[in-house]
């Protein structure tokens, strides 16, 4: 009976530790991946802002599974596509595009809203542009929710790198 009591204890110490050690990580983890762009930034940002042209670039939006719907129009602050996928819906919404720089929200059913910033900057040594793509994504408060933000740009980092590398050689041909 002691060494049960021992043990439960044990384990509720180390919850408690656990859950105070995720307490002190931050609640939004960044992810950013850029690529440099031998063409203007006018043809990169148009690219970028319609929906329907990132069927040639964006993996997710290449799949022939994603049955993806577009707003009309497809560009500019609130256009959207909708596509399922685990059977549930997501939705890209532009909420703003400024001089050359794109923000949108990426909504999940159940899950918080992820924010995406798209920018460009031109490179000073060349003629081309770097393309920064920032995304911000909430966490929750739950110790594993915290404990899992620290992988999170190692399982969503490569999808933005290869979508920014596609743009690369869509635009360089």
């Amino acid at each position: 009976m002691k060494l049960a009591k021992g043990f439960i204890l044990a384990l509720l110490g180390l919850f408690f530790m656990v859950t105070l050690i995720s307490l002190l990580m931050p609640s939004k983890v960044m992810t950013a991946r850029s690529v440099v762009i031998h063409t203007p930034a006018e043809r990169v940002f148009a690219e970028i802002k319609d929906l329907r042209k990132w069927k040639d670039w964006h993996p997710v939006f290449m799949q022939d599974s994603n049955e993806i719907q577009y707003s009309n129009p497809s560009s500019g602050v609130n256009a959207t596509a909708t596509w399922m996928s685990n059977q549930k819906k997501n939705t890209f919404q532009i909420t703003d595009t400024i001089q050359n720089q794109l923000t949108a929200n990426l909504t999940r059913e159940g899950e918080k809203d992820v924010a995406n910033i798209i920018a460009l900057a031109p490179v000073s040594d060349s003629n081309g542009v770097q393309v920064e793509w920032k995304v911000i994504t909430p966490l929750k408060w739950y110790p594993w929710e915290k404990f899992s933000g620290i992988f999170i740009d190692k399982m969503t980092g490569p999808g933005y790198e290869a979508a920014l590398n596609n743009l690369k050689i869509l635009l360089e041909k």
